[in-house]
């Protein structure tokens, strides 16, 4: 059978009443077949079907089979003790593709993928489930969820948040495509979908509850920027404003996407150049 197949049978187990007590020694190998995938880059938690992001559910099952078939257990790492159902990630593999991680901070679950030439700075987190494109930058302080899928090179600014989204297992997670640039104190979550070549300015917060106004094609999106966009945060009136339990008005967030201008397309590319 195939690793697909496997996975689809023990979640339907496990939707049979099948626990971590019940779980056989062939059960954990399928897991840690399936977790040794994901840590490959060979499955991913979604894909691009056309336009579209489609999740992999068989593979977001998977994962949520990792939690639910494990025992939580003490482990050590670092000279830390910690207490989990999996082992962080070993890393060997990175260095075979030229990706760096920093030292003192930098946690890297099983099940995620870093691709060739990536740079994780201190601390940082990539959750299980993530996958990031080669050539991606992961600044400090920043967490990449579970299931994220980052594009190849991709700037992730300081104390930027990719949410994860596990469950429900149809849903499409965080989508940030290639060549994005997301300023830091940057907010994506809830399946957003940041299109390439965008250039996000900091404190950000993208979430399909949050209007995009694209006064590119003129129109209001909701849970996706376009792609080759310059977005920033603004605020606009709220409908609450005329309460009279607020005094001075209320507005609420949105954001405001643009042509890119030549000056910003230069500055990364100078931020491009430090890298090199």
């Amino acid at each position: 059978m195939s690793l697909q197949t496997d996975v689809e049978a023990l979640w339907q187990r496990k939707q049979d009443g099948l626990t971590a007590e019940d779980a056989t020694a062939e059960d954990l190998t399928v897991l840690d077949e399936f977790l040794a995938a994901l840590e490959a880059g060979e499955v991913r938690a979604a894909e691009k079907q056309g336009e579209e992001w489609i999740a992999n559910e068989w593979v977001k099952q998977g994962i949520l089979l990792n939690f639910g078939l494990r025992h939580t257990a003490e482990r050590e790492y670092g000279g830390v003790t910690y207490h989990d159902v999996l082992p962080l990630r070993k890393t060997a593999d990175l260095n075979d593709r030229g990706t760096r991680n920093t030292p003192d901070g930098t946690t890297i679950r099983r099940g995620a993928y870093l691709g060739e030439d990536c740079i994780m700075m201190s601390p940082s987190f990539v959750n299980i489930g993530a996958h990031v494109g080669d050539g991606t930058l992961i600044d400090s302080a920043d967490t990449v969820g579970s299931c994220a899928q980052i594009g190849e090179n991709v700037k992730l600014g300081a104390n930027t948040l990719i949410g994860g989204v596990l469950e429900p297992v149809e849903d499409a997670p965080v989508i940030v495509e290639d060549n994005v640039s997301l300023g830091a104190g940057c907010r994506v979550t809830s399946g957003f979908v940041v299109g390439e070549n965008s250039v996000v300015g900091e404190n950000t917060l993208l979430t399909p509850r949050i209007p995009v106004y694209d006064l590119v094609e003129e129109e209001v999106l909701y849970g996706e920027l376009p792609a080759n966009r310059r977005a920033f945060q603004r605020f606009v009136e709220s409908s609450v404003s005329d309460h009279e339990m607020i005094d001075g008005g209320a507005f609420k967030p949105a954001v405001v996407a643009t042509h890119i201008e030549e000056e910003t397309l230069e500055a990364t590319e100078r931020e491009d150049a430090l890298r090199e």
